[in-house]
């Protein structure tokens, strides 16, 4: 056994010897050759071992794909759910019984149409009462109007009596200078002028008087005008009608209910069109705008709509950092019902990628995602890529030259630098 294990010994010692040692010789032998041609110099041995090593690298086997990018729609996959145009509870603005059959919820009502009517009780008094005063305060008014030019004579009239007094003044004086006429009869047209004066005073204040009371018939006018708004509007708050065409999402309120303001009538919503409401995240705002055409597959029967972007919010969320997206989408039918859960692709500007296998992708030494391409001398590189969609078909990836050589199987052995032997394979998606 001993023996046996110093030649094993032996041998594996010179092999090692001829292999190691004696490399280029044992190739050479190998090739055919006893020793190296004669006038060949050491260099081209080395050389020789070289080109040796480079083909046992080139050995490595891939599969490879040929790959050219092709533009595809960049859409924006958001999750949301639908959400009524409009929702409204409707009130009652003034206290009164309920004297309407109700309408009962899943009705569809017309714009303007009768949902609650309430008990008038004494408002047509009212009405009838202010009027009235209106009626009232026009004649006064009337009789006011009258009254200003009477009194505005009564101030010539006046003003007449104060001229002759003034020359009867004149003329007692001066007949008293003369001697011809007593003191008295001076001192008494100097009271007629006083008297004169006194009547003007009189008349002016009473133009003034006239014209105030006219004044006060047109205050008593607009308060009776007032009056009569008030009360025609109380009458007008009976009747409780819906504000848009929609439907009944509750009965209105039952015959015989007494109705405070702020009581609820009837709740209505409209879902013709009906809206998606989404929330996008910051990194894929910017590619959305207001106007883009949308679609929406409803989890609930996988029904297909489309619509277009009617809003975008510009403020984001405080708790989510996420902005509101709606989209407007028609519902002739209304088939789509508020509250639905949608998955939502709104178009975006388009891109270059490539569709290839998810296999394909893998890590390099600094764990960036990408893909390992091969160029026509059969060198590896990696490629960073970004993932746009998945789908069924594969994976749509970016930021690629337009045109590679993707290695598909093999991928996970090389490394960039590594010169490998590429089998490529027909593109068959």
């Amino acid at each position: 056994m001993r023996i046996v294990s110093l030649i094993l010994a032996i041998v594996v010692g010179a092999g090692l010897y001829f292999w190691i040692i004696e490399r280029e010789w044992t190739l050479a032998l190998i090739a055919g050759e006893a020793e190296p041609a004669e006038g060949m110099p050491q260099d081209a041995g080395a050389a020789a071992s070289e080109a040796s090593d480079a083909e046992a690298q080139a050995v490595i086997k891939v599969v490879a794909r040929a790959s050219v990018a092709r533009e595809i729609d960049n859409a924006v996959i958001l999750r949301g759910q639908t959400e009524a145009a409009r929702q409204v509870e409707v009130r009652a603005e003034t206290s009164s019984t309920v004297i309407s059959p109700p309408l009962r919820k899943g009705a569809f009502v017309e714009a303007g149409q009768l949902m609650c009517e309430l008990d008038p009780g004494t408002r047509a008094s009212a009405l009838a009462e202010a009027r009235a005063r209106l009626a009232e305060a026009i004649a006064n008014k009337t009789e006011a109007e009258s009254r200003v030019p009477e009194a505005e004579s009564r101030v010539i009239e006046a003003q007449a009596r104060i001229d002759e007094a003034l020359v009867n003044q004149n003329a007692a004086r001066r007949l008293n200078e003369g001697g011809f006429a007593a003191e008295t009869r001076v001192k008494n047209a100097e009271a007629a002028v006083a008297a004169a004066q006194a009547s003007l005073e009189a008349a002016k204040a009473s133009v003034t008087a006239s014209k105030s009371g006219l004044q006060a018939a047109d205050a008593t006018i607009e308060s009776a005008s007032a009056s009569i708004a008030t009360a025609e509007k109380e009458l007008e708050r009976l009747e409780i009608r819906a504000p848009f065409a929609g439907l009944l999402e509750s009965d209105t309120a039952e015959l015989g209910t007494l109705l405070q303001p702020g009581s609820l009538c009837a709740t209505v919503i409209q879902i013709d069109p009906i809206k998606l409401v989404a929330y996008a995240p910051e990194t894929e705002v910017a590619r959305i705008e207001a106007g883009a055409l949308a679609g929406a597959r409803l989890a609930a029967g996988g029904q297909e709509v489309t619509g277009e972007v009617t809003f975008l919010s510009r403020a984001a969320d405080q708790t989510t950092r996420t902005f509101r997206v709606e989209i407007e989408v028609p519902n002739a039918d209304l088939k789509i019902r508020d509250g639905q859960t949608a998955e939502i692709a709104i178009s975006a500007a388009g891109a270059k990628a490539h569709l290839l296998p998810s296999s394909a992708l893998t890590l390099n030494e600094d764990g960036a995602l990408g893909l390992r391409t091969v160029d026509d001398a059969g060198v590896v590189a990696f490629n960073p890529a970004t993932v746009v969609r998945d789908t069924a078909q594969g994976i749509w990836l970016a930021d690629l030259p337009d045109e590679i050589n993707v290695i598909v199987v093999g991928q996970e052995f090389v490394t960039a630098g590594v010169t490998v032997a590429p089998t490529f394979q027909e593109q068959t998606q």
